[in-house]
């Protein structure tokens, strides 16, 4: 992380970039509306990754928690130019130490392509994906 810190402080959340970023290059989130995100920014816990130097946002990922039982992250994205530094595992790490104090159940996510990265902070595969459903709205 040198040069680079993250801040869960709302404020500093470039809710453009990220759009831009989710809308256009993240396989889930592709073709997502601005007034969706900015939703979605409005009720999550948001994680940026920033330059320390200049402050530029290089990396996002938010949660969606009721800060009791049950955490989901999602949205993890990091700038094409910023990647290869290990800022995906800091941020999946930063999540899991902010929750931390909440005493979760558990915290879950879905990646299609970067288990690696969550499974350096703990993250394992479903011991029983039986158990589990979704309802598909969309």
């Amino acid at each position: 992380m040198d040069g680079y810190e993250i801040s869960t402080d709302p404020a500093r959340v470039d809710a453009a970039l990220v759009h831009r970023w989710l809308s256009t290059d993240a396989y889930w989130a592709r073709g997502r509306s601005r007034e969706k995100q900015d939703a979605a920014i409005a009720g999550s816990l948001n994680f940026g990754v920033y330059e320390a130097a200049s402050g530029a946002q290089v990396g996002y990922a938010r949660v969606v928690t009721d800060r009791a039982t049950f955490a989901w992250l999602c949205d993890v994205y990091v700038a094409p130019a910023a990647r290869g530094r290990g800022l995906g595992t800091e941020l999946a790490r930063a999540v899991r130490d902010e929750l931390a104090p909440c005493g979760l159940r558990r915290i879950m996510l879905c990646t299609e392509d970067a288990h690696g990265v969550y499974a350096k902070v703990g993250f394992a595969p479903l011991a029983r994906p039986e158990r589990w459903m979704s309802l598909g709205l969309q």
